[in-house]
């Protein structure tokens, strides 16, 4: 890594070396001004990461360094130095950006601390602008794979849900249809994508942990909880929290989600005072919210407040001509990763996967692609790359409707009968192979009149 600029601006040319000498020594590149408008020379043709900056300087003052520093180069940080501090000035130094003041004459050891934590401020800031920017083209509408009628519509409604002010939405569909995906090309695609977007799986915790992880908890709330803890949407304030899995939580946790939903406070495990935050919720299952409320497993106020914004992710299996389109995608992919040549797949691996169900949709594609390339030595992907999507087209290849048709209570008999066979008429084993419990093995051998043949 590059070693750090610093620039001083000083117009005693004995601070200006003391600090020079020990920054060189701590591996820093230094420059140096003794004026106002050396420094705004200086920062105008070098790169600086640090400004060590007088309030005092025979031509200006620094503040008005500052605020240019400010305007052309938010990231630099700057600390400024006097030896006539004042609350006044202290407080306008701050206002304008800069990160500290040290007071004359200083420590040089203190001003190295401060250096370097000023320093690593702006890296995490740098770090964090560039992951934001990374997350915000890997979650572009056109980096979701799919040209699909389907899929053309549900890049359309993602962009108007993005856009939309919509606090809650709902996110449903099949496992493995891309739902945490979809949450965060909502989230980097609208006005909140500067600030923070933040998940957690239901199913994952305890209730009482879970709303720990929700709402936080006050020092004391119970045992363990030895301070203050903020919860994900008090870090989440601006952003976005995505609720995966919002099918499993318990009966009483809906309806403290509820209350915050309606509200946007909510309280603290153990505490009594009101929090208000400003977050957009967007929650996913692939369960039937809509049978869970007729059940009784799910809050129906809650599930119409959630419903607000619903959007609907189609399987695989609908998605016509976007599988080759996912195929090029893991590919090349993968090829990057295991650092393979890999040119694609042939006509009959094609065919194969494109005829596949596919139950677990877009994850389970990957995960056979991702096996193939592992383990395969050749230019070209074959049927034999998916062992398990080949049994599967053979198991369903023995099952064929005949033209003409068949009893349907024939062809039952008749398997139930190979099975019982098969397992020497142990039914148990004999449901396994039919994959079915044992009492439906009991039904269907009296329902067909079966009888185990004397020995």
């Amino acid at each position: 890594m590059a070693a750090a600029t610093i620039l001083i601006v000083d117009d005693e040319a004995l601070v200006r070396w003391s600090l020079r000498e020990r920054l060189t020594a701590g591996g820093y590149d230094v420059l140096e001004a003794g004026l106002a408008s050396e420094a705004l020379e200086r920062l105008s043709s070098a790169e600086v990461d640090l400004v060590l900056l007088d309030f005092k300087l025979p031509d200006g003052d620094g503040l008005t360094v500052l605020r240019r520093v400010k305007e052309t180069a938010s990231e630099t940080q700057v600390i400024m130095m006097t030896a006539f501090s004042t609350v006044e000035n202290a407080v306008e130094a701050m206002k304008l950006g800069a990160y500290h003041y040290v007071n004359k004459p200083f420590d040089l050891e203190e001003v190295v601390i401060l250096v370097e934590k000023a320093l690593e401020t702006s890296q995490l800031r740098r770090e964090v602008r560039a992951l934001r920017t990374s997350q915000g083209r890997e979650c572009a509408f056109d980096a979701i794979i799919g040209d699909s009628p389907a899929m053309k519509a549900i890049k359309a409604l993602l962009a108007r849900v993005a856009t939309s002010p919509a606090s809650t939405v709902l996110l449903t569909g099949e496992t493995g249809t891309g739902k945490d995906l979809a949450a965060k090309t909502i989230h980097y695609n609208s006005d909140r994508a500067r600030r923070s977007f933040v998940n957690i799986t239901m199913s994952a915790l305890p209730e009482q942990l879970l709303e720990s992880e929700l709402f936080g908890h006050e020092r004391g709330a119970f045992t363990d909880a030895r301070q203050q803890k903020r919860g994900l949407f008090e870090t989440a304030d601006g952003g976005t929290v995505f609720l995966d899995e919002i099918g499993e939580i318990t009966a009483g946790l809906q309806s403290k989600l509820l209350r915050f939903l309606e509200e946007k406070t909510f309280k603290r495990v153990g505490g009594l005072a009101d929090v208000r935050v400003d977050v957009r919720v967007i929650a996913a299952t692939n369960r039937d919210l809509e049978q869970e409320v007729k059940a009784g497993k799910f809050r129906e106020d809650l599930f119409y407040r959630l419903h607000v914004m619903p959007v609907t992710l189609p399987p695989l299996r609908e998605r016509d001509g976007d599988i080759r389109l996912l195929i090029e995608y893991y590919v090349d992919r993968f090829n990057r990763e295991f650092r393979k040549k890999v040119r694609g797949l042939n006509d009959e691996a094609i065919a194969l996967l494109e005829h596949y169900r596919w139950p677990g949709n877009i994850r389970e594609l990957r995960n056979a692609i991702e096996r193939a390339m592992l383990l395969v030595d050749r230019e070209w992907l074959t049927p034999h790359d998916f062992p398990s999507l080949t049994r599967q087209a053979v198991s369903t290849s023995l099952f064929r409707l005949p033209p003409e048709g068949v009893n349907l209570e024939d062809v039952e008999r008749q398997l139930l009968v190979q099975a019982l066979e098969r397992c020497h008429w142990n039914q148990t084993h004999a449901g396994q192979l039919l994959r079915i419990n044992r009492d439906q093995v009991r039904y269907r051998i009296e329902k067909f009149g079966l009888q185990r043949a004397a020995a």
